[in-house]
């Protein structure tokens, strides 16, 4: 069975090595080198995974078939809405870096459908679930913008103010999915506070920026930050923030 993987950075070859291994056809897509090859690359697919990041997914939706199931697992995508042209969608999510899963190292992940644990299940990759899709997305996105603010606040893990701040943004979460429309319960499963956890310090490049934007507040990053990326579009008002989520509107003035 052919899966066609969009996104050949570290996350999406990682997906693809657990795929390889269980006898699956992989074939990638890295528009940066080959923008021609999309067509090859979805021909006779039987599943897509979207791993590319955030910024680039709505220029790249309009030219996948709408038929084949899609598996989306790039974090940083705040709303559901360009998906619901998709006859059939799901997520995989969750506190897993890269060469972790390449290590083969144990990794907990949330999958929002049993086809994604049929595929990705082994011994090193386990599943929390839930049918909560938006809440999941949300999850990925906000996870990264709570982690650039502890790297603004110099938090080091495990200590009593890391585990206070972990547990207030958390209950800043649940509270931002409810007024989405989304289960709060979902920031319980890996997808939500466990992969807070892992983003709120090193090596996370949304908390590195934020450890170099407290010295440096004119800094511009020249690679790719999800959470500097969810943050503009939470000011263009993609998603209802309420007024007691102090601590989202403390990094959103941050960054201003």
């Amino acid at each position: 069975m052919k899966i066609a993987i969009l996104g050949a950075g570290a996350f999406g070859t990682a997906l693809g090595g657990i795929l390889a291994d269980k006898g699956y056809d992989i074939d990638y897509y890295d528009s940066k080198v080959e923008r021609e090859r999309l067509s090859d690359v979805l021909a006779h697919a039987k599943y897509i995974i979207l791993c590319v990041p955030s910024v680039a997914v709505p220029y790249l939706l309009p030219y996948l078939p709408k038929n084949i199931p899609l598996i989306v697992a790039t974090k940083g995508i705040l709303v559901d809405v360009a998906f619901h042209d998709f006859k059939d969608w799901m997520v995989l999510s969750g506190p897993g870096f890269a060469d972790d899963i390449k290590a083969r190292k144990k990794t907990f992940l949330t999958a929002t459908d049993s086809r994604v644990v049929d595929l990705f299940n082994t011994n090193y990759i386990q599943f929390d679930f839930t049918d909560d899709r938006r809440g999941v997305l949300m999850c990925g996105a906000l996870k990264n913008v709570y982690a650039i603010l502890a790297g603004l606040k110099n938090l080091k893990r495990e200590t009593g103010e890391w585990r206070e701040f972990v547990r207030k943004a958390s209950e800043e979460m649940a509270t931002i999915l409810e007024v989405n429309g989304s289960e709060p319960e979902t920031v319980e499963l890996v997808c939500g506070k466990g992969d807070l956890k892992l983003t709120c310090g090193l090596p996370s490049r949304n908390y590195e920026f934020g450890t170099i934007l407290k010295k440096n507040p004119n800094y511009e990053p020249t690679n790719t930050v999800e959470g500097l990326s969810a943050i503009r579009r939470i000011v263009r008002h993609e998603i209802m923030v309420p007024a007691k989520a102090k601590l989202l509107r403390e990094v959103i003035d941050a960054v201003k």
